[in-house]
């Protein structure tokens, strides 16, 4: 199960990298997105999988998994959630603004004044 999650690490990892790279704001919005979604699924993988193990400790139960890599998960999804939020907004509003969302045409020029 380790090797197809890597994979797909790896394949969330390629679209993050093409999309961060392309000129549309919203591409390079969606590319993060898609970078730490791969960066969440790493650590739940690198966390290990134990199957039906239980993620707490009780009574009589000697296999479980580490509950750390979850609950870093669920705060880097949260966190990840708001920035996503804050960068969708900042570019709705900067193409009211400017009317465009192509990445040369929002750094401007010297020519420009």
């Amino acid at each position: 199960m380790e090797i197809i999650m890597a994979f797909v690490c790896g394949f969330l990892f390629m679209a993050a990298i093409y999309l961060i790279l392309s000129r549309s704001l919203l591409r390079i919005i969606i590319g993060t997105g898609l970078l730490s979604h791969g960066a969440h699924l790493l650590i739940l993988t690198m966390g290990s999988f134990k199957g039906s193990a239980p993620p707490v400790l009780t009574e009589g139960v000697t296999d479980f998994v580490d509950p750390l890599p979850q609950a870093l998960i669920l705060t880097a999804i949260v966190i990840s959630f708001g920035v996503t939020a804050f960068f969708l907004v900042l570019a709705y509003r900067a193409y009211q603004e400017l009317k465009t969302d192509d990445m040369t045409e929002l750094k401007g020029s010297d020519d420009i004044e």
